[in-house]
């Protein structure tokens, strides 16, 4: 028996509770619509069943793929042989403070900024339209329209071989598209969101600003993983790809978007190898014709 079977038969012996689905398809859970079979995926409710599973499978030798709401992820079609943890239904939430918001690592971002709003808290505005999850975010510090997660985190609590563990302020390294959590294994539980008070209606007012230019300047009636490429220290990915001409350009059903060259879409029946085939001749077209190397935002499951 492999690590991976003696791993599924021991949590299911130990956590009959957590829902385990063999050979779930990963298209079915990312925003590509893109993703072969996994051996399996496991969808815990709360905190205390994610670390326990993580336990379990940590005791079999099985390093599983957490994932949160799939919407940065670029999947092969192929078989995988891999165990994943979604983490979108660990998603409690609660106001711990006068100006404090502490949220487990599953919560949708958009329910994330109405629960602030909703409690006359402003910081969080430019988060309502991102589509992924707390713990996604966090990790990789998402940000749009002048915010980021750095701006609003105060306090992250992880696990690790070792076991539970607290971050705070500085010690998130945060940067562009980076935090501390986004080169390594560790897995993030929960988060406390710092904020400050405000009046519900003007911020209800700057989401729905913020929500109007998403809509006009985005292809949300396509599949896609958002922005493909991470902003380059010199100019912008997307004014690059248009100004080489690539704008359109589609192998299959994978196209940079006609309306935001920055992002790859989906037409409709494109294939993993297809977006590769997009992503690895925008790299190549935009470096000769400007000597810069675009880096991918979406991070590739092979």
């Amino acid at each position: 028996m492999d690590a991976i079977s003696t791993a599924l038969a021991d949590s299911n012996r130990l956590l009959p509770s957590v829902e385990c689905r063999l050979n779930e398809p990963m298209k079915n859970h990312t925003s590509f619509r893109i993703g072969g079979p996994v051996r399996a995926m496991f969808l815990p409710k709360s905190i205390a069943e994610l670390t326990e599973l993580c336990g379990v499978l940590r005791a079999s030798e099985v390093r599983p793929f957490i994932m949160g709401n799939g919407t940065n992820l670029l999947v092969n079609d192929k078989p995988l042989d891999l165990i994943v943890i979604k983490t979108a239904e660990v998603d409690n939430i609660e106001r711990t403070g006068e100006t404090e918001i502490t949220a487990m690592s599953g919560i949708l971002l958009s329910k994330l900024a109405v629960f602030a709003c909703e409690n006359r808290l402003s910081g969080l505005e430019f988060a309502h339209g991102i589509p992924g999850t707390l713990g996604g975010a966090v990790s990789m510090n998402a940000g749009a329209y002048g915010g980021e997660m750095k701006d609003v985190v105060q306090e992250t609590v992880a696990l690790n071989a070792v076991g539970m563990f607290s971050v705070t302020g500085d010690a998130h390294d945060f940067s562009y598209r980076h935090s501390r959590f986004s080169d390594n294994e560790d897995i993030i539980l929960s988060v406390v969101i710092q904020l400050r008070k405000d009046d519900p209606a003007q911020i209800r007012a700057r989401m729905d600003e913020l929500s109007r230019q998403r809509r006009h300047s985005q292809p949300l009636d396509l599949p896609s993983a958002g922005s493909a490429f991470k902003r380059p220290e010199n100019g912008y990915a997307a004014a690059l790809i248009e100004e080489a001409g690539l704008k359109g350009f589609a192998v299959g059903d994978a196209a940079v978007s006609e309306k935001h060259s920055g992002f790859i879409v989906n037409r409709g029946s494109a294939r993993f190898e297809d977006v590769i085939a997009v992503i690895e001749h925008v790299r190549e077209t935009v470096f000769k014709s400007t000597g810069i190397t675009l880096e991918t935002e979406v991070k590739i499951i092979r």
